[in-house]
């Protein structure tokens, strides 16, 4: 996505990965090489770098920030692209005076970026930068300005939690040996989006979930809170008080505050547009 965003604006790409992309813009260059270890051809492109985007998992950028603090310009940009910063935080403290900032496109990059979040953790801030997000912005992107110990958070929360609410969902099917076709056939639009959903993670790459849930030392709580609020709503069906189940339901409505009307409209949007019919029907 930030190849094609930066090839889009002009500016000169060449892609360092130990495999060929399947696919680059017109004029996108590609050199055979590891960051963590490169070779003279991705020092060559390094050394004469104006901006280098680390679109890689964690445990490599860390390893290859102090190679790069010995090949990179001073003058240069060091991006990435991570979904957890303080590690990687830790780790530019190596890289003093350096510009530095941390991506994190909350979406998926095939959606393109218009009108989507893209968070950004300046380490080391600097006209390329702002230069860099700018662009971002050019592009359709929402750029919000965070610190590093923030996103952890808010990505545990709403990331983390997001997929292991579906995952455990999804568990839960397989643990009932539930029947797709009939769950189709019936489901109102809460359980047609969840299959949805379940659809979508079931299919993506598993090392992009991996990181998520295994990545941020933060997930751990949102688990425990995960974990904690199910078994909350067990105990309030199995004492059969429906005051306390009203209770709940006020107690989470307040968690959206303000935004509870915008979001009952949301809802109302996607239900509208959430509807199932079974194989034999399509056919």
């Amino acid at each position: 996505m930030f190849t094609e965003v930066l090839a889009r604006a002009g500016v000169s790409v060449c892609v360092v990965d130990p495999s060929p992309p399947a696919a680059t813009p017109p004029g996108v260059r590609w050199v055979d090489g590891d960051i963590r270890a490169p070779g003279d051809a991705v020092r060559a492109e390094v050394s004469r770098a104006e901006l280098l985007l680390l679109a890689v998992p964690e445990p490599v950028a860390v390893a290859a920030v102090p190679v790069l603090a010995d090949l990179l310009p001073e003058k240069a940009l060091l991006a990435d692209t991570l979904s957890v910063k303080e590690r990687m935080a830790t780790a530019l403290r190596g890289f003093p005076d350096r510009q530095a900032v941390s991506l994190n496109p909350m979406f998926a990059p095939a959606l393109g970026m218009r009108g989507r979040p893209v968070v950004s953790v300046v380490f080391h801030d600097g006209p390329l930068v702002d230069e860099l997000l700018e662009l971002v912005g050019e592009s359709g992107g929402r750029v919000v300005r965070m610190e590093a110990l923030q996103h952890d958070r808010l990505a545990a929360i709403s990331q983390a939690l997001t997929h292991a609410t579906v995952l455990a969902f999804g568990h839960a099917l397989h643990t009932l040996d539930a029947d797709v076709e009939e769950l189709i056939a019936v489901a109102p639009p809460p359980h047609a989006t969840l299959l949805a959903l379940l659809a979508r993670i079931a299919s993506g790459t598993p090392e992009v979930y991996w990181d998520v849930q295994s990545g941020n030392p933060l997930v751990s709580d949102a688990h425990d809170a995960l974990a904690g609020g199910v078994e909350h709503v067990r105990n309030i069906v199995r004492s059969s008080n429906g005051a306390d189940f009203e209770r709940l339901l006020l107690d989470v409505g307040d968690v959206l505050g303000g935004r509870l009307q915008y979001l009952q409209g949301m809802c109302a949007q996607l239900f509208a547009n959430t509807a199932l019919v079974d194989s034999e029907e399509r056919a």
